[in-house]
């Protein structure tokens, strides 16, 4: 669902539209999910996560993590490459 509502937000990621309420509300929501399992795991992102909760408040930990999440979407989409998992 959110990879669909990227693309149409997004596009090809060269006429990135800014302020979708609706995408971002998305991308907070499974922000929240990760955060949820973040703790039982052990890859890098994970160790990020929980060292950012330690740091700060959980909702900015989610921001954070959904904020991460579009950028790698949006160079993802504008550069027209594949993702390849850092782990």
């Amino acid at each position: 669902m959110i990879a669909t509502a990227l693309v149409c937000a997004i596009g090809d990621g060269k006429q990135f539209k800014r302020g979708d309420a609706y995408l971002r509300t998305l991308l907070i929501h499974s922000a929240r999910s990760v955060l949820n399992v973040a703790g039982k795991k052990d890859d890098p992102r994970s160790r990020w996560l929980n060292s950012l909760c330690g740091r700060h408040n959980k909702n900015i930990a989610a921001v954070a993590l959904a904020n991460k999440n579009a950028r790698i979407a949006w160079a993802l989409l504008s550069k027209e490459i594949d993702y390849l998992s850092p782990a």
